[in-house]
């Protein structure tokens, strides 16, 4: 069975790494509002907010998304786990289903290869810091470090 680490000691620097990627997300998505108001919402223009391509649906999106991993970051609970794993999956899924359709019409969110690129980077280092904050008693914490290290019982021969 699989377990997610509890209590793991660089918790605070992943939760650092998935606010700076909130905080990020946020800011491009701000600069983005404001490059984008008054164009339609899923506009196919050549807009660029810090050094991605985007529409003003894609820029409110990234207000909203930005905010919400800034609040799972500041939470010391499992909040900031479960929101880090489902955004890093929310992220990889996005990544790869707009790339395969960015030359298309159906590009509603105006993608170009480099916001891919930074969506599935900003999805596997999200996945990787909900896999490794997992927070618990130190009593849960002691359990699974036992588990970890026991050495492995020997079969019937």
């Amino acid at each position: 069975m699989a377990h997610f680490p509890v209590n793991h000691p660089a918790r605070p620097l992943y939760r650092v790494l998935s606010g700076l990627i909130g905080l990020y997300i946020l800011v491009f998505g701000v600069f983005g509002v404001f490059q984008t108001w008054g164009e339609g919402l899923f506009g196919r223009d050549r807009d660029w907010a810090l050094g991605l391509r985007t529409n003003l649906a894609f820029s409110l999106v990234s207000v909203v998304f930005g905010a919400v991993l800034l609040v799972g970051a500041s939470r010391r609970g499992n909040l900031g786990h479960y929101m880090n794993l489902t955004a890093g999956v929310v992220f990889l899924v996005t990544g790869v289903l707009m790339m395969s359709v960015l030359q298309t019409p159906a590009n509603f969110l105006n993608f170009s290869m480099s916001t891919v690129i930074v969506s599935l980077l900003f999805g596997l280092v999200l996945l990787a810091t909900g896999l490794y904050d997992k927070v618990g008693t130190p009593e849960h914490a002691e359990e699974e470090r036992q588990r970890r290290y026991h050495p492995v019982a020997e079969g019937p021969r």
